[in-house]
């Protein structure tokens, strides 16, 4: 594996991380106008999304097993392809069931990245918690970009061109990485930069049923999260936003683009202490701050979703990095694909539970107080993660 290969194979899996977590927060900013568009409430255009996110989830280990027994390039370039026509038929799609069925497309070819880009980083890395934190950041992006492009789009055209503009960029860079793999800049490789030792089947089996709970909650927390934001702040932030769909994305985007940052920091901490440690202290932390959310309004409600979304996607480095450690390396894009099943696909139910809880309560008190009791869940289920010795810091060179 050549040094350039690596970084422009680091470096596309950044950009296609970002393009991943488009089409959700464009679509969640989106329905503040397809609820008046298609005379529909809050609930029932949220629902429109569902399939993609749930085919975003459950098509992910087979896409991480081709990935594995086939070429990871070979899906990476598919990924950008299929998501970008995905999310330009979006825009133009007629009514709602074709918007449902084009997401769901979107979703499907979206779903390979996760299995095959983050393999595809842990394969290309030397230091995989800085690796996985600027990777996060570009995730973050996502969110926040998306948000934010689909605010200004929406109130400057309309809701369809948030969908097919986006969706024309992803193709075009689709075609700009087939021109480096043409040209033998981007290479496959199966082998590790920098290989773990092999962990004990003992301890792989009970970190692979711990991580199934803890991922799965993670999951339900971000996917309820996401729908949720732009609707709270919107309602609870109403002098802040002017009424504006854009003013709600601003402050959409500052959430996912300060948390997507901190991420870094996250891969810093993992790289340094205890994998155990730095996941479990995340969801520690996670429980009061959803709480709190619950009830506040207004400038300390956009400040704590800063920090509440931060500490639940500042976890992820660890998270990713104990995939690594406990699966083989020959099945970790099966391994990444079913983590994503538990991420996008069952816990895209947390969209349906944001939407059935505010419209049957018509606020988000309940939908937060039962995230925090997931949270704390969590952090009870981490403590039987197996034990792991601290990690000695770097000794600086002299």
């Amino acid at each position: 594996m050549s040094l350039v290969s690596a970084r422009l194979s680091l470096g596309f899996s950044g950009i296609g991380h970002t393009y991943s977590h488009l089409f959700q927060p464009i679509f969640y900013v989106a329905a503040l106008a397809l609820e008046k568009d298609l005379n529909l409430t809050h609930g029932s255009v949220v629902m429109l999304v569902v399939g993609g996110n749930v085919l975003m989830g459950v098509a992910a280990p087979f896409a991480g097993w081709l990935g594995d027994r086939w070429s990871s390039v070979g899906m990476m370039a598919l990924f950008f392809a299929g998501t970008g026509f995905g999310m330009m038929m979006t825009g133009f799609a007629e009514g709602p069931l074709m918007i449902a069925v084009w997401l769901g497309v979107t979703g499907f070819f979206a779903s390979i990245y996760h299995p095959v880009g983050m393999a595809w980083v842990v394969r290309n890395a030397k230091s995989r918690g800085k690796a996985l934190g600027v990777n996060g950041l570009f995730g973050g992006l996502g969110p926040a970009g998306g948000a934010l492009m689909a605010g200004a789009l929406i109130d400057l055209v309309d809701w369809r061109a948030a969908f097919y503009i986006p969706g024309a960029a992803v193709a075009v860079t689709g075609a700009v990485f087939l021109v480096f793999v043409a040209a033998g800049a981007i290479t496959d490789s199966k082998v590790d930069r920098k290989p773990d030792p092999p962990a004990a089947k003992r301890d792989r089996v009970r970190a692979f049923l711990v991580l199934s709970i803890t991922m799965l909650c993670t999951g339900l927390i971000y996917q309820a999260t996401q729908p949720a934001l732009p609707k709270v702040f919107s309602e609870r932030l109403a002098e802040m936003v002017s009424g504006g769909v854009f003013g709600v994305s601003v402050f959409v985007a500052a959430v996912y683009l300060t948390a997507g940052a901190l991420q870094i920091i996250g891969g810093h901490l993992a790289d340094r202490y205890p994998l155990k440690t730095v996941y479990l202290v995340g969801f520690i932390l996670q429980a009061p701050l959803l709480f709190a959310a619950a009830s506040l309004a207004g400038t300390p409600l956009a400040l704590l979703a800063i920090v509440m979304v931060a500490v639940n996607v500042g976890s992820l480095p660890a998270e990713n990095m104990l995939v690594a450690r406990y699966a083989p390396s020959q099945w970790r894009g099966v391994a990444y694909g079913l983590k994503f099943v538990l991420v996008f696909g069952v816990s895209g139910m947390g969209v349906i539970m944001e939407g059935v809880l505010y419209d049957l309560s018509g606020g988000f008190y309940w939908l937060f107080a039962i995230l925090a009791a997931i949270a704390a869940t969590a952090a009870a289920v981490c403590f039987l993660l197996p034990a792991e010795e601290r990690r000695p810091a770097p000794i600086a060179a002299e």
